[in-house]
């Protein structure tokens, strides 16, 4: 494990699409989504033990969940943990805490992570991501993870993968590819060469600096404008005073899209975005009719069900096929699977 080595989780997402379990007041990464006595941010930073000391685990997220974050993770430095004014994309977003970690750690070498998705194979994430680290440790190069794909799957976008480098796993990237439709993600599979784009990268905090630097310079001014601020008191006021005027923009489009030294390691350790019930359910335990529940849950003469529930509850579920049933706080769900894309509306106010 190198001293330089650092993880930055993006947490400020809202999860709307798991409502009623994922709210605003307290989104899908700050929950035991899988019943297994830890949240999702909590499980990001357990994958990465062995990877980075506690002090250099950096998480970047809304104001509004801060205490939160500060309550799942006490092992992190009330320092590390890094406020948004409001909703600002990817971009600002890794701005921030790239220029916070390169005013006190200028040789930091780092992992940008979502917080909110699955890993199964935590050992063989941590062997792809140090060699990830490696690569990046003494170079201007950037690395993504790409996920060698299981299904054509439509909701991802995607990485074209090029030659090995130097004899490697990591390979030069050809292209980014936004979430195709059916008939182009079965054409992506059968050429082989296309994976999911997990959202993680490798680069050194002078990589992430200078690129936004290159490519985003409006972006880069305001954080230069910033920098005298950072580590002091006066931080959160001239941060709730620049941040709003920050460019609302991925880094895809900011920074990934636009470098020449942009590289993937394709992996495989049973990776998910959980985007959605029905990727839930695929990764939850199932019983012998395919239900998979996570609380104090009774099925009967049901098939292809997900059922999500506080464990103060008690759910009997009786003659449903492919169904979502989700309660919390009063709220309860009953939608087919098929139907998950309009829970947006359902939960609409």
């Amino acid at each position: 494990m190198s001293s330089n080595n650092h993880i930055v989780i993006m947490a400020g997402g809202i999860g709307s699409r798991f409502w009623p379990m994922s709210t605003p007041e307290c989104p899908k990464q700050f929950i035991d989504v899988m019943g297994c006595g830890r949240t999702l941010i909590q499980l990001t930073v357990d994958r990465f033990r062995g990877v980075c000391e506690a002090s250099h685990v950096w998480v970047v997220t809304s104001e509004q969940y801060v205490s939160i974050v500060r309550e799942q993770l006490p092992e992190i430095p009330a320092d590390n943990i890094l406020a948004e004014p409001c909703r600002r994309n990817t971009a600002p977003c890794i701005a921030y805490v790239a220029w916070k970690i390169k005013a006190r750690y200028p040789d930091a070498n780092i992992v940008v992570t979502p917080s909110d998705a699955l890993v199964v194979d935590t050992a063989e994430f941590r062997r792809v991501i140090t060699q990830a680290l490696d690569f990046t440790a003494n170079s201007d190069a950037i690395v993504t993870i790409g996920i060698r794909p299981s299904r054509p799957e439509t909701g991802y976008g995607y990485i074209a993968a090029g030659a090995a480098v130097n004899g490697s796993e990591i390979c030069k990237v050809e292209q980014f590819k936004e979430k195709p439709n059916l008939e182009v993600a079965k054409s992506y599979l059968a050429a082989g060469n296309y994976l999911w784009n997990a959202g993680i990268f490798v680069w050194s905090v002078d990589t992430v600096v200078n690129s936004i630097k290159s490519y985003q310079p409006d972006l880069a001014s305001i954080f230069d404008k910033l920098l005298p601020s950072l580590y002091g008191a006066d931080e959160k006021s001239a941060i709730d005073e620049y941040f709003p005027t920050c460019p609302n923009i991925s880094i895809d489009y900011a920074v990934m899209e636009k470098s020449p030294n942009i590289y993937v390691h394709p992996a495989d350790f049973g990776w998910s975005d959980l985007g959605t019930w029905g990727s839930l359910h695929t990764h939850l335990a199932h019983d012998e009719e395919g239900n998979a529940t996570v609380g104090n849950v009774r099925m009967f003469d049901s098939k292809n069900c997900i059922v999500h529930v506080p464990e103060n509850r008690r759910v009997v579920v009786q003659g449903l096929d492919g169904y979502i049933v989700a309660e919390k706080d009063n709220t309860l769900l009953i939608c087919r699977l098929d139907e998950e894309q309009r829970i947006k509306d359902f939960s609409a106010e």
